[in-house]
């Protein structure tokens, strides 16, 4: 599974227990890199993809147990630390700056994590978001 998720600099993923992924065209963004995977997501964040062509999306409770080899989980404040041994690429978008957190990106990429690619697009929230790729 690839998982995808917005954090800001001090890798928080929420703050003040709201999401910190509400922009449209950093959804754009990822369902254009995903190109017809599937992009699996807790009901909570279907809001999000709403607005969008999102024909491979698919919301479940249980989307980390559903998600097969390739699928993208985009999570925003699901536990996803244990399924790590699982996770074959992380994608995140970075807000460069930060927020008062409160869930926090839980899995370290110093340990067997390299940066493959890194590219900066202007946001519909943010004038600048960091996208990086990480591959084992």
């Amino acid at each position: 599974m690839i998982i995808a998720a917005c954090v800001d600099d001090a890798m928080g993923m929420a703050f003040n227990h709201r999401r910190q992924s509400r922009d449209v065209l950093l959804i754009r963004r990822l369902l254009q890199r995903a190109a017809g995977r599937t992009v699996w997501i807790h009901p909570d964040s279907a809001v999000l993809f709403e607005a969008q062509e999102a024909g491979s999306v698919r919301a479940a409770e249980d989307f980390l147990q559903q998600a097969g080899s390739g699928d993208i989980c985009f999570v925003e404040t699901a536990a996803f630390a244990s399924w790590a041994d699982e996770i074959e690429e992380i994608w995140l978008y970075r807000w460069n700056r930060t927020y008062p957190g409160d869930v926090f990106f839980p899995i370290s990429l110093t340990q067997g994590w390299k940066l493959a690619e890194k590219t900066d697009f202007s946001g519909n929230s943010h004038a600048c978001i960091t996208e990086e790729i990480y591959k084992k």
